[in-house]
Parts: structure tokens; sequence; C-alpha cells
């Protein structure tokens, strides 16, 4: 049986509730081979399931088939609560030079996910979404200096988010 409760939560959750005037712009390109691999979120604003987040890590591998298995773990609430596991499924978006993604949760629903930062060693990323209600700043390090923290915070501020909301991810 259906969960119609689950499902609207989902679509809105995808979906967010507002839109900017014009759409956020991603880097140029994106060398998916470079981007594979574990990334740290240092901060988010995050989605409903990763709101109590520590530990969190983003894993990606591309797949023979070019989409893209994802792991995200996390320990829920504290750095010994209970340790959760999810494995959407990332789908590059044709013309994008692989700087945006779909990220399938449950189908058929693909979230948007825009790579809209990422530096040349392919150190610290941005990924955030046009409706502006979800951003992630990730990094292949566990912690980030803080003067790297306020910069990535500007950078998050000037796409139009509300850094408010924006919450540090604790790393251990």
């Amino acid at each position: 049986m259906v969960n119609f409760k689950l499902v609207f939560l989902l679509i809105f959750m995808v979906t967010g509730c507002s839109m900017p005037t014009k759409p956020l712009k991603t880097v140029p390109s994106v060398n998916i081979k470079s981007f594979m691999g574990d990334w740290y979120v240092i901060a988010h604003i995050p989605a409903f399931i990763e709101k109590n987040a520590y530990n969190a890590i983003e894993s990606y591998k591309l797949n023979e088939d070019g989409t893209i298995q994802t792991t995200f773990t996390f320990n829920e609430g504290a750095f010994d609560g209970e340790r959760k596991k999810y494995n959407p499924k990332g789908f590059v978006i044709e013309g994008t030079n692989n700087a945006e993604w779909g990220m399938q949760f449950i189908w058929p629903i693909k979230a948007q996910y825009k790579i809209v930062y990422v530096d040349e060693s392919y150190t610290n990323t941005i990924v955030a979404r046009d409706a502006l209600d979800y951003v992630w700043l990730m990094s292949r390090n566990k912690t980030l200096p803080n003067d790297e923290v306020v910069k990535f915070t500007r950078l998050i501020d000037g796409m139009g988010y509300n850094i408010e909301n924006l919450r540090m991810v604790p790393q251990q």
C-alpha cells in the first residue's frame, strides 16, 4: 500500500516551495572521474533526513552505465548516534558537462543537484538547487580552516541562500 503522506513529503522536499528569479549557474564542466570518491559534508542547509547529521559523508562511484552509485552515511544526533545510510542513484543531466545531476531517492522522482563550485584540485565543492532550499559544502578533508568556511559561506550567501539556515556538520 502506498503511503501518500510520505510520497507528498518527498515531492515537496524535491520540488521545494519557491523558485528564484533565475536558475543558479553551474560550473562550466565537471571531470566526473575526478569528482568520484568520498566528500565530507562541512556545512549544509539540510534536507529533513540529515538535519541532525554528524560525521556526514557523501560517496560517489561511477557505474559502467554512466549512473552514479551514491552512498550517504552519517550518525544521527551525535558522534556515537545511530549510523544511517542512504543510497540514492545519481543521473548526469545531458548537455550540462556533468555539472547537473538528478538524484533519485525514490522512483520516479529525481531531485536537482547542481555543482555550482568545485576547485581545480577537486578538494572542495558546493552543491546547490535552484529552489534555494538545500545546499551542501563538501570537502575531501574532514574540516576546513575558518577563513575557507567564511569564503564559502559568502559564496552561498551570494547565490541567494539564507545563510542563517546554514548548519556546520560536526565531523570527528
